[in-house]
């Protein structure tokens, strides 16, 4: 009987997928949400298929992207001012909706990952 139970259980978690359609935010309008130290971050961004151009704290970035696959891209930085904007980013999309995704980043090469939100604005 133990194993009619397990075997349900199991059953039941492996027909969970998590919706990761990556290919629907590879360009467009966005703004996301990033929370670091209990402090949210916001900025708005464009992206196109090889080029993202950010609005963060009336700054705006641009960067080189690369994508690895259809669910990670890599950030290179156009016009680095400073040490930390000459890294690269590592961007993962976890999940997607229809008008969102979740993500985590870091720097390349890095182990500590920030999680954030990125909803479409067109």
């Amino acid at each position: 009987m133990r194993f009619l139970y397990l075997f349900l259980f199991l059953n039941f978690f492996n027909c969970y997928n998590i919706e990761r359609n990556c290919t629907d935010f590879k360009t467009g309008e966005f703004h996301s949400e990033v929370i670091i130290n209990n402090e949210i971050f916001k900025s708005e961004f464009v992206r196109t298929k090889n080029l993202q151009i950010e609005r963060y704290n009336n700054k705006i970035d641009s960067s080189q992207l690369r994508w690895i696959n259809d669910c990670e891209v890599v950030f290179k930085t156009i016009n680095p001012k400073n040490l930390a904007e000459k890294k690269d980013i590592h961007l993962k999309i976890l999940t997607t909706t229809d008008s969102s995704y979740t993500f985590e980043y870091s720097y390349v090469g890095e182990t500590k990952k920030q999680k954030g939100i990125a909803y479409r604005t067109n």
